[in-house]
């Protein structure tokens, strides 16, 4: 599955200067973010930032925490990152797959919007990255 370019987004102000751009963008939490902020605040964001319309493709990094992948599937979550041991991994990609979700062994490339001078850098990451 070929996403949009990945940008981190850390809460609400991002997502929407984010999606403010105008271009195809994929939200992503910050590394362990399903640890410290929670399934339901990365869905609740998501759906804050779109304001009824189109939702972007979104993925949430679970760090090593499978059980955050468990409870990302059961809220419909579609895109997630775990670092786990092979085996580990392989059941959840398989469970993950069986609902029509996909779970990636790594974060992809993307600009975080937490760092100094990124949203100057946003136009230009979205032109490299498309």
């Amino acid at each position: 599955m070929k996403l949009p370019p990945a940008v981190i987004v850390h809460g609400l102000t991002e997502a929407r200067a984010v999606l403010a751009a105008g271009r195809r963008v994929t939200f992503l939490s910050a590394p362990g973010a399903a640890l410290y902020a929670g399934v339901g605040w990365w869905r609740a964001l998501v759906a804050a930032s779109c304001a009824g319309g189109a939702q972007p493709p979104d993925i949430l990094d679970c760090g090593a925490a499978p059980g955050r992948v468990v409870e990302a599937l059961r809220v419909g979550q579609r895109l997630m990152v775990l670092r786990a041991e092979a085996a580990l991994f392989a059941d959840l990609a398989g469970r993950a797959a069986a609902q029509g979700a996909q779970l990636l062994p790594a974060a992809p490339p993307a600009l975080d919007m937490a760092a100094h001078g990124a949203a100057r850098r946003l136009a230009a990451w979205l032109d490299e990255a498309d």
